[in-house]
């Protein structure tokens, strides 16, 4: 594999990783190994793949997730471009995939065929369902909020709804990230790799966990968040003066008193069934008209200027697109710059975390379908002719 000039003082710099991925769960484990450092070689099939070309809600998904990857386009039912594969995974040190359950393994791809030629790679396989009854089943993002309970949980009683993001796919990703640096620490010790996995079903039921302890404790099943009882008496959404909506919670007697004595609520402060939060929370139908009137009196700008300045939680009800223009964001380096395949740059997320003091990666760009194909093959040894060859028998493919 060819070296790509990253950061070498990311923790990640030096591992090799191939991925055979398309849509969002496997390209995330992809995208999150490569912002930390690591070098992600991207397969797609001659031509690239098919979530390049998605519309609508699809339309970002390659975008956000192959950043900073190098493409190679290869024919895996091509004997010549399988045989390509093979010898890119001989040297890595992770593979991630997530297609449908055996497709690998009918390649000649899956864990057991490609260890015996390299017993240190970490095979991370990506699926809709660990072993079990479920794991030959076909399942998307979606297909696991609802069997999970999560689309349960987030919409009206009856009316079951499904996270506004990939929300499954990107956390079952995460998990996925977690399994390879596990295997890795244990490579260190045991100088052997591991077949890992994460999906995207037990990812959802891990996410709801909450809930499921919630009846586990209380005896009583949780409630949908539309109509659940909430813990905390103001824990909601409220119209401001000029039409706008900011949420506001108050989560301790201390920020209760916080806020009455910064919006002069003497009143509401002497009253004994407000002293506590768990009367407050009994008291919730005669104490929310108050602050709904209170709230609606004031313009946003002077109700969030006010509320930072007390320290109470609070949010304005922002959209996906506010946030590339985000004060915050922007001032922090939270937005990263990226090229598009078609040369124009915008900002997109960057992981967030922070390793010594900083985001691990700046940015980057999106490569173009088998942008690298050459400079990889030549890597593995592939000399003019051959790599010629290749071309020509439809086995790899470059971009134009």
């Amino acid at each position: 594999m060819s070296g790509s000039g990253q950061d070498t003082t990311l923790p990640l710099a030096g591992i090799k990783v191939v991925e055979f991925t398309h849509m969002v769960m496997g390209p995330a484990v992809g995208a999150i190994l490569a912002e930390l450092g690591a070098e992600v070689v991207k397969v797609e099939p001659v031509g690239g793949d098919a979530t390049r070309k998605l519309l609508g809600s699809g339309a970002g998904y390659f975008a956000m997730y192959n950043r900073n990857k190098q493409s190679v386009c290869l024919d895996l039912k091509n004997p010549r471009g399988l045989e390509v594969a093979r010898k890119l995974v001989s040297s890595a040190d992770v593979l991630v995939e997530n297609f449908r359950s055996g497709a690998m393994d009918r390649l000649g791809l899956g864990y057991e065929d490609l260890a015996r030629d390299n017993p240190r790679l970490i095979y991370c396989s990506e699926k809709g369902f660990l072993a079990g009854p479920y794991e030959h089943r076909t399942a998307l993002d979606e297909v696991a909020q609802m069997m999970g309970g999560l689309a349960y949980m987030t919409g009206p009683p009856g009316r079951p709804l499904r996270a506004g993001t990939s929300v499954i796919d990107v956390t079952g990703g995460m998990f996925g990230v977690i399994g390879i640096l596990a295997a890795l620490e244990q490579r260190h010790r045991t100088g052997h790799g591991q077949k890992v996995g994460s999906s995207l079903f037990e990812t959802t039921v891990y996410l709801v966990g909450q809930h499921m302890a919630q009846k586990a404790v209380t005896g009583e099943a949780a409630r949908p968040m539309p109509v659940r009882i909430s813990a905390w008496a103001i824990y909601d959404v409220f119209e401001t003066a000029d039409g706008e909506q900011v949420f506001v919670g108050i989560v301790s007697d201390s920020l209760w008193e916080k806020f009455c004595a910064a919006f002069g609520l003497t009143e509401l402060a002497a009253n004994p069934g407000y002293q506590t939060n768990s009367k407050r929370v009994l008291a919730r139908d005669t104490l929310l008209p108050q602050v709904r009137e209170l709230f609606k009196g004031h313009p946003k700008a002077e109700l969030v200027g006010k509320l930072e300045r007390i320290g109470l939680p609070f949010a304005p009800i922002g959209r996906p697109e506010d946030l590339f223009d985000d004060p915050h964001l922007l001032a922090s380096g939270g937005l990263g710059e990226v090229t598009l395949p078609d040369g124009r740059h915008t900002r997109l997320p960057l992981l967030p975390v922070e390793i010594d003091g900083r985001r691990p990666t700046q940015g980057g760009t999106l490569p173009r379908p088998g942008e690298h194909t050459l400079e990889v093959l030549r890597g593995l040894g592939y000399v003019d002719d051959e790599i010629d060859l290749l071309i020509a028998q439809d086995a790899v493919g470059e971009s134009g």
